[in-house]
């Protein structure tokens, strides 16, 4: 697979009870990040494959960043092994741009 055909969606179209992966580094998500999203950083991703899968269930996981490019190279790997992942372009930023909320661990959450 290629990066071309990866499956992506824009924030926009992201369904209102949508399943989030966030795959950003622990001071990202410490700054900012979508309520209830599950966190597995990129590095992590293989070894925690497991409660990917459990929380994704059978229906779709948007896997989120802060720009697209971590979540496209997850989303790929994810879709490599059987699971319905789909890319969020733009990320974080394209979240926090579409006027979507975010929350922190202390004070007015913003993408790091």
């Amino acid at each position: 697979m290629t990066s071309a055909n990866i499956p992506t969606v824009s924030v926009g179209d992201l369904p209102a009870d949508a399943v989030l992966l966030d795959v950003r580094e622990p001071e990202e998500w410490a700054a900012g990040r979508v309520e209830g999203a599950l966190h597995i950083p990129i590095r992590e991703v293989v070894d925690r494959f497991g409660e990917i899968t459990e929380r994704a269930g059978d229906g779709p996981l948007y896997v989120l960043c802060k720009v697209g490019g971590r979540s496209a190279q997850v989303t790929e790997y994810l879709v490599r092994q059987g699971v319905d992942a789909t890319n969020v372009a733009g990320g974080l930023h394209a979240w926090h741009d579409a006027g979507r909320p975010l929350v922190s661990d202390a004070g007015e959450p913003f993408v790091l």
